[in-house]
């Protein structure tokens, strides 16, 4: 017995050593996390192309660029490396930060379910859910009220927007797209009354289909912090480096300047931001 428990134990030293050599944040030759990305000399992201505002790809250059990109430039500045964006997906984004193929991801919504996968920064910025419709006669309906099934509304199934109509319109009619642009068609043809969107995304569809109609944030306002994701195996040092810098340039009003810098090109200003969202929550 006493055989077979030394070769458990031992059995389970070499467990424990290949998970940690495979662990992409734990720290590698007693380096921190912060000290390989420098060796590295750059700092991976992902990116999602056709995401506007967050992230698009120039296809004639292969330049990325929106206010996620701005922001993970500023971060790789502040560490003295080289941006990396890595092609990706809403959803595969935290798969490259849990595999090792991305240090962090960026413009993710705070829910729950995704903080059992990675570790979540502090906010960089607060989004709010709307809809976007041609009905003017929703601007001031409230959650509740939109909670009838009378009214039809639009969704990309499996996003956070659509967790929302789980939660807060039971009642109505959802009618749930594999895409968004599915989404943003059955509004557009009368099919559904209301798309239900993020603010950011609801600004931008509303500028390039103004048959869309425009956006109303109902009320109680639903404000979502938007947060970076990183490995949770990752050390201490560089989840509070992020976390720091989150909260710097949320309070400093930079990350506000990089969202609206990237907003310019559809044509939206302060102006356009609809009444009740506010980039701090």
């Amino acid at each position: 017995m006493k055989t077979l428990g030394r070769y458990v134990l031992l059995a389970a030293a070499a467990v424990m050593g290949f998970a940690a050599l495979a662990a992409p944040g734990l720290a590698q030759d007693g380096k921190s996390t912060i000290d390989q990305i420098r060796e590295r000399g750059v700092l991976r992201v992902p990116g999602i192309v056709n995401e506007d505002p967050y992230f698009n790809k120039d296809p004639r250059t292969g330049e990325w660029h929106g206010f996620a990109i701005d922001m993970a430039s500023d971060i790789a500045k502040t560490l003295g490396v080289k941006l990396q964006v890595v092609e990706s997906s809403w959803a595969n984004s935290i798969l490259d930060v849990q595999s090792g193929r991305a240090d962090l991801a960026l413009a993710l919504t705070a829910l729950p379910e995704r903080a059992l996968s990675v570790s979540f920064s502090s906010p960089t910025y607060y989004n709010s859910f709307v809809i976007v419709s041609p009905d003017a006669d929703l601007a001031t309906k409230s959650w509740g009220e939109l909670n009838d099934p009378k009214y039809t509304f639009a969704v990309d199934l499996g996003s956070s927007q659509d967790l929302i109509t789980q939660q807060f319109l039971p009642k109505a009619n959802v009618l749930r797209f594999k895409t968004r642009d599915e989404a943003i068609v059955a509004v557009s043809t009368g099919k559904a009354q209301a798309l239900v969107s993020t603010a950011l995304n609801g600004l931008v569809i509303a500028k390039k289909t103004t048959a869309i109609g425009k956006v109303y944030v109902p009320k109680p306002v639903l404000s979502s912090p938007s947060v970076a994701g990183v490995n949770y195996s990752t050390d201490e040092q560089f989840k509070s480096f992020i976390s720091a810098w989150a909260d710097y340039n949320r309070e400093s009003g930079n990350n506000q300047s990089w969202i609206m810098k990237s907003l310019e090109p559809f044509g939206v200003t302060l102006d356009d931001l609809p009444p009740g969202f506010a980039f701090g929550g």
